[in-house]
């Protein structure tokens, strides 16, 4: 789809008007706002009225999902997964300055454009939670394979330190082609992938031709203790991360992207009014501001429901 007013093309969400445009949607246009602007994330554009749905306009990723792109390789070589995973660390670390954890990072939600040399866009923030106006993070949400060990004890963790593990397990499948907390026999038990999450237990197939310093990384991002486990900051320091950083991703031209980009952005006070309008069905009845029930707490049932879809790399593969 193009937009009328620049040409450009975009990718529209819609969501029907009424109950649907809850708290949860909300923060995630919200926080989606804060943080458009950075290369390595998908643009927020603006957000819309239609008589039946609200819209939400964003940049369109040409180029698809990364998922989409280890399937077709089967794996990444030490190189390009060290090019897509810089990318990854730029703008979750652009995340996290901002206040705004994301708490589903993984290979579905790490978008393409559609140069020669791909630049990764991180998008779908409906599990975000932000520092300033939201709690500390406790309930169980996210992918099952990407989850860190924090995330399953449902106490109190910190959000920006989760997400790195994630960016492990993405780094993981880049370089191997399959999850490292699966149980490659049963890949469905869900069970099974707590344990060895829990557990820390995985490991990299023999012979796999990766350099020293690439497993020590790996070894420093798996950390069952959250407060052994290595930092942003850290990774952007380890050698091995350092190696062919490409100059775009120093700080000091993401800002200056960010700077600019941010001047144009659609107003939140206009954001919130239009979702307060949206929150009246078509037919004007008003709709309750709380959200539906189980606000993204963790309810087994209905999370094992998604575990195929969200599993599946290892039949892709096969």
């Amino acid at each position: 789809m193009r937009c009328k007013r620049t040409g450009e093309e975009v990718a529209i969400k819609f969501i029907e008007r009424g109950d649907k445009i809850d708290k949860n949607v909300e923060r995630e246009i919200i926080n989606h706002r804060q943080l458009s602007g950075h290369p390595n994330i998908v643009r927020f554009i603006e957000v819309f009225v239609t008589s039946t749905h609200l819209g939400i306009s964003m940049e369109f990723a040409s180029g698809g999902e990364l998922f989409d792109r280890i399937v077709k390789a089967g794996r990444f070589s030490e190189d390009e997964a060290r090019y897509f995973f810089q990318q990854l660390i730029s703008g979750v670390e652009w995340c996290h300055r901002e206040g705004v954890c994301h708490r589903d990072l993984k290979l579905e939600n790490t978008l393409l454009d559609g140069r020669p040399a791909p630049r990764l866009k991180i998008c779908d923030f409906g599990y975000s939670k932000s520092a300033i106006f939201d709690s500390q993070p406790k309930s169980t949400v996210g992918t099952p394979a990407y989850i860190a060990p924090e995330v399953l004890s449902r106490k109190q963790y910190t959000g920006e330190i989760a997400d790195v593990w994630s960016c492990g397990v993405t780094l993981y499948v880049m370089l191997v082609g399959a999850y490292p907390f699966e149980d490659a026999k049963d890949p469905r038990n869900f069970r099974k992938t707590i344990q060895k999450i829990m557990s820390v237990d995985y490991a990299f197939p023999k012979n796999l031709p990766l350099s020293r310093e690439c497993f020590d990384l790996m070894g420093r991002i798996f950390v069952a203790n959250p407060s052994q486990r290595i930092t942003l900051a850290d990774i952007k320091r380890h050698p091995w991360f350092m190696k062919n950083l490409p100059p775009e991703l120093s700080e000091k031209d993401i800002n200056g992207i960010v700077e600019q980009r941010q001047k144009s952005m659609q107003p939140v006070e206009e954001i919130k009014r239009l979702i307060g309008e949206a929150r009246q069905r078509a037919d004007g009845g008003m709709m309750g501001m709380l959200g539906r029930s189980g606000g993204g707490e963790f309810n087994e049932d209905e999370y094992m429901d998604g575990v195929e879809a969200d599993l599946s790399l290892d039949d892709e593969l096969s």
